[in-house]
Order: structure tokens, then C-alpha cells, then sequence
């Protein structure tokens, strides 16, 4: 008999946020092909998948085009280190996947008839001058600095997304991430939330960049990844971009103070210097969403740490 499931490509599939969105994807009854290199992705995050008969890994790099044997009805595109730690590691190879790599993922949906979602992000705000950030502000990002290539990697890679949408008419939507959390974050990652979690279950001062005062909207994973596919089911015409992200703002010391709270860490925060073009405030307008997909997060930062707190517990020694 035919298989007649839909076929969804996921790049990024082993990492935090592509492994949940592979978890959606086969609880919605697709065929899931998960593509990552495992530069940032662990095959921890998809161990739990790899006798599902509907799932399918392959290692590939997206910089190199993917050959993809038989239909695919939907591609997700969520391939890029994403924590600066990780981005700036290798600065070349993050603009190549953001450029390079959406080119041949175009490519990929084109040759396919596929629907294409891109996974861009809040920092194509860069550090704003408008606040909350509404879709329509273009962005203050210094196109240099050491966040460049993360920063205008991805506004490059919106700019090639329309492109594609005005060239080839192609069903492409844009979505524009901000802060995510939850179970499966990498403890190294250099991400604000894990760092804070990490050090407090080992008992370490938490170390605190400027003066804690900058402030960040927090969404947990499974209302980002409930947005993600909210966004590539809306109506054709659609193809944003729009801000995915939880419209509550804390500044780092709250988050702290909660994280040490929760954890019962007694310890004095370090404080240290900020890095460059680290953005001073960080909050997505979502009336488009709302508007659009009918989408709003639901997880409270409390609540959502909790669940965060308790997976770190389960690999941090």
C-alpha cells in the first residue's frame, strides 16, 4: 500500500528546538526526515525517535546541497548554531548556513513544490531602537561586530526568502524567534537561561554580564514550536515575517533571582563585563500573530523553569 503520510524535511532536527519540532511534526502523523550536521545538534535529542519507522536521520551539512529521494510536502529550516558561544565559534561557517544553506534549502522546497518556513530570529532587531519590536522596524545591527555574522547572516537570509517569493512565487513563510527555553537546551550553549540553571545546580555564583538590567522575553519551547506550525499552516498569501515569542519582560537579575530561588542557590552573582552589541532590551510585539495564527503563548516563565530546572537536574552532575 502507499504511504500517503506528508513528508517534512527538518534541518537543525537534532538540535533543541528541531528535535520538539520533530516530536510535533510525528505526533501530527508525518514522515519526518530530520537533517543536522551535529555541530551544535546531539543525537541525545533524537535517540528517543530513531525506531520510529516515520523518522529519518541524515547527517548533511545544509552549506553542500540535499538530495531528498521521493515528495516532500513541507520544509522547516531551523539549521544554525544559535547561542553566540556557538555562532562566533566558527563566525564563516554560521554566515555560509544562513546564506548558503537557505539557498540550497530554496532550492530543496522549489524543486520539491514544497512549503518553506525559515526560522530567523529576534536578533535581526539587533540592539532596537523601537520597543517592543514590531515586524515592520528594520533593526539596528551593527554589520561588523562580532554578532554580524549571526545578526546579518539571517536578515540576508529573509532578504533571499522574498526574493524567492517575488522571483518564483514560491509558499514561503518567515518567522522571527525570540528567546527560547526548555528541556533538551544544551547545558554549554552560553544561553542566558542554562547558564543561570547550570551554575545554580552546581552550587556556582551565577555570573551576571552588564548590570543585569537588559532585559529579554522568555518563550518555552512547546508555544515556540506550537507558533512554528501555527505559522506553516496559515493562509498562502501569508508569509510574514512574525515575531514568535512570549511578550513577557524580565530583566536578567528578576530571571536570576527566580532561578536562585528555585533551586535554592545561597551564593552572591558575579557580575562581568557585557559583550559587544549585546542588546539592551529585548520584547516581541505579537498582535500580528494573534491576528494571523491565532497564536499566543500560554507557558508563564515560573512555570516554564520548572520543567526546564527539573530536566537539568536529570543531566547535570
Amino acid at each position: 500500500m502507499k504511504n500517503t503520510k506528508k513528508t517534512a524535511v527538518v534541518t537543525g532536527g537534532a538540535g533543541f528546538l528541531g528535535s520538539h519540532l520533530c516530536d510535533a511534526l510525528l505526533a501530527k502523523g508525518y514522515r519526518v526526515i530530520c537533517v543536522d550536521n551535529l555541530m551544535t545538534g546531539s543525537l541525545k535529542n533524537i535517540a528517543h525517535l530513531r525506531k520510529n519507522k516515520d523518522f529519518i536521520f541524515k547527517k548533511h551539512d545544509i552549506i553542500k546541497p540535499l538530495k531528498i529521494t521521493g515528495s516532500v510536502s513541507e520544509v522547516f529550516n531551523l539549521a544554525c548554531a544559535a547561542s553566540p558561544p556557538h555562532y562566533q565559534a566558527d563566525p564563516i561557517h554560521t554566515w555560509q548556513t544562513s546564506v548558503y544553506g537557505v539557498h540550497n534549502m530554496l532550492e530543496l522546497a522549489r524543486a520539491k513544490k514544497s512549503l518553506f518556513l525559515q526560522a530567523s530570529t529576534s536578533e535581526v532587531y539587533g540592539d532596537p531602537e523601537v520597543h517592543p519590536q514590531v515586524e515592520s522596524y528594520r533593526g539596528c545591527v551593527n554589520p561588523i561586530g562580532p554578532r554580524a555574522c549571526y545578526d546579518e547572516g539571517k536578515r540576508a537570509a529573509e532578504s533571499l526568502c522574498f526574493d524567492y517569493i517575488r522571483t518564483y512565487k514560491m509558499p514561503v513563510k518567515v518567522i522571527r524567534i525570540f528567546n527560547t527555553y526548555g528541556p533538551r537546551m544544551d547545558a554549554a550553549d552560553g544561553r542566558v537561561v542554562s547558564n543561570f540553571i547550570v551554575a545554580a545546580l552546581k552550587n556556582k555564583s551565577i555570573e551576571m554580564y552588564g548590570d543585569g538590567k537588559q532585559t529579554r522575553s522568555f518563550c518555552h519551547v512547546s508555544d515556540t514550536v506550537k507558533g512554528i506550525l501555527a505559522m506553516m499552516q496559515s493562509r498562502s498569501d501569508f508569509h510574514g515575517p512574525v515575531n514568535i515569542g512570549n511578550p513577557g519582560e524580565f530583566n536578567l537579575l528578576e530571571l536570576a533571582e527566580k532561578v536562585m530561588m528555585k533551586t535554592g542557590l545561597k551564593k552572591p552573582l558575579v557580575f562581568k563585563p557585557l559583550p559587544a552589541d549585546d542588546p539592551k532590551r529585548r520584547r516581541p510585539d505579537i498582535t500580528l500573530a494573534k491576528k494571523e495564527l491565532n497564536w499566543e503563548p500560554t507557558i508563564k516563565l515560573d512555570q516554564g523553569l520548572d520543567s526546564t530546572i527539573e530536566y537539568f537536574r536529570s543531566i547535570v552532575k
